[in-house]
């Protein structure tokens, strides 16, 4: 293998937090101080944000897990971490892809973010980064493979480079497709310009011999002027059609979210990526900012950010995102549209979170073998009255029935928010996304949660609920903080 990952300690991997079948992934700090160099912001060292999971087809007990360690509070991290289960979730090894200068990468990739992982049928295993250069003056969008199943990762190939400060790419995922392992597809939007003549395509570039090489990145979908894509995402159907989802922002320059034009929206391609459909609508999209509503401090979500699933026998797609629809706007909920149709149609979204009186945000989704669908995402029903607390739950929904009902349990019991890291201009910060994923029968949840302490927040897995009772405090929410454009990469929440 090329450049191959230290591998890490592993101490600490088998302590709960914080519920009893609650498993801690991540540990303190692997990086040495000062391996990425002097740099502005405030560095939250031992922090573990923004998880990302990936179940491998042929093997439900293999699944891999990515994250954000030691978040930097203007943007990205100082590296990204692996970690590796070969029994479902109970056990992890840690490791790191070499994408960015504290995890033996490039010296000039300074800090690393977007973390993203996906398992080929043949179980090797695809990682991409958005690595960035110092100042944020360059971004990489970087892909490394991994033979041995997430332990040791290759050197990686650079996918798109962009050294000029016109250009700033972000939100990579990538995609092994599940039904031919020669296929992977990496996509992300790619912004540039300002005013009226700021737009943000959605781009891609795929290989069609398993990483070996990988074609030229191009346009997947032109956003328009004064528009941009963001949360790009491929799910691919049973008959090999490939899905890409995003939020579709237009007037994309307004300061303020409430006056951007926002869709959900799929392109569908029938020839693995070589052509696109045009723009299919799943919603409008009626996003709503999070706060702690007794202080007014924000907490950064997935507020622009929809999560796609497919079943892999049916071919029936499941959307969620946040949502303010179902309280005239007063907090955000968890919307969720269905199509069962390969997307070429969608149904009117619908509320999944299971206590609308208070904030619901940061949603997930996954398609189980038969067919169940979970959805996962934090809310504040069990807060109190104390201002200096936030006490947070983290759920999981599942539907039997193709989202017509749902059975909610608590995955930990409530923690208090507010030692997690800050982003600046957007608040509390855990993550945009957070990971969920079918392992056989069962679901694992790889998610955040504030700690305090040396460790301000952790990953941790369960597929087991916990013993916590599902009922809220009885108050109702009222979020008064509303979202803007965030002067960290002069676009909105996220990085």
């Amino acid at each position: 293998m090329g450049a191959a990952a230290v591998l890490l300690a592993a101490a600490d991997l088998h302590s709960v937090y914080p519920s009893p079948f609650a498993v801690r992934v991540s540990g303190d700090s692997p990086f040495s101080a000062g391996c990425d160099g002097q740099q502005s912001g405030l560095h939250f060292r031992n922090t573990a944000v923004e998880p990302w999971l990936a179940a491998d087809p042929s093997d439900p007990l293999h699944l891999v897990g990515v994250w954000q360690q030691d978040r930097w509070s203007n943007g990205g991290a100082s590296g990204l971490v692996t970690a590796v289960t070969r029994d479902g979730g109970r056990t992890w090894t840690r490791s790191s892809a070499p994408f960015s200068a504290c995890t033996s990468g490039e010296a000039r990739y300074v800090r690393a973010s977007d973390p993203w992982v996906s398992i080929a049928p043949n179980g090797t295993a695809y990682q991409a980064s958005l690595s960035i250069t110092s100042n944020t003056a360059g971004q990489g969008v970087l892909v490394s493979r991994s033979t041995d199943g997430g332990l040791r990762w290759d050197t990686p190939v650079t996918v798109k480079f962009d050294q000029d400060p016109n250009f700033f790419n972000d939100k990579e995922s990538i995609t092994a497709d599940p039904l031919d392992p020669r296929y992977v597809y990496v996509v992300w939007d790619r912004l540039t310009g300002s005013g009226a003549n700021f737009h943000g395509p959605a781009w891609l570039a795929l290989t069609t011999d398993g990483g070996d090489t990988w074609e030229p990145a191009r346009i997947l979908f032109e956003s328009g002027a004064n528009a941009q894509t963001l949360g790009n995402q491929i799910v691919v159907l049973p008959d090999g059609t490939l899905v890409n989802l995003f939020t579709w922002i237009r007037n994309a320059s307004a300061p303020l979210v409430r006056d951007e034009r926002l869709t959900v929206a799929i392109v569908r391609s029938i020839d693995k990526g070589v052509s696109w459909s045009d723009p299919i609508v799943v919603a409008t999209m009626q996003t709503v900012g999070v706060s702690n509503v007794k202080t007014g401090v924000p907490v950064r979500t997935a507020a622009l950010l929809p999560s796609i699933a497919v079943d892999p026998a049916s071919g029936a797609l499941y959307v969620v995102w946040q949502d303010g629809r179902f309280s005239g706007g007063q907090r955000a909920g968890i919307a969720l549209a269905k199509s069962a149709d390969g997307g070429l149609s969608w149904s009117v979204p619908v509320q999944v979170n299971q206590v609308p009186e208070v904030q619901a945000f940061t949603p997930s989704v996954a398609v189980g073998p038969g067919g169940t669908v979970a959805i996962g995402y934090y809310d504040f029903r069990r807060d109190t009255v104390d201002p200096a607390v936030l006490m947070t739950s983290y759920w999981r929904v599942l539907s039997s029935d193709g989202g017509s009902t749902w059975n909610e349990s608590p995955l930990a019991e409530p923690f208090d928010f507010t030692p997690a890291p800050f982003a600046d201009g957007a608040g509390l910060f855990i993550g945009d996304y957070q990971g969920l994923a079918a392992s056989g029968p069962r679901f694992l949840s790889f998610f955040s949660v504030s700690a305090g302490g040396a460790d301000p927040s952790v990953v941790i897995a369960t597929t087991r609920a916990s013993s916590g009772h599902r009922v809220g405090n009885g108050h109702i929410e009222v979020n008064r903080y509303e979202l803007r454009r965030h002067i960290e990469t002069g676009g909105r929440e996220r990085d």
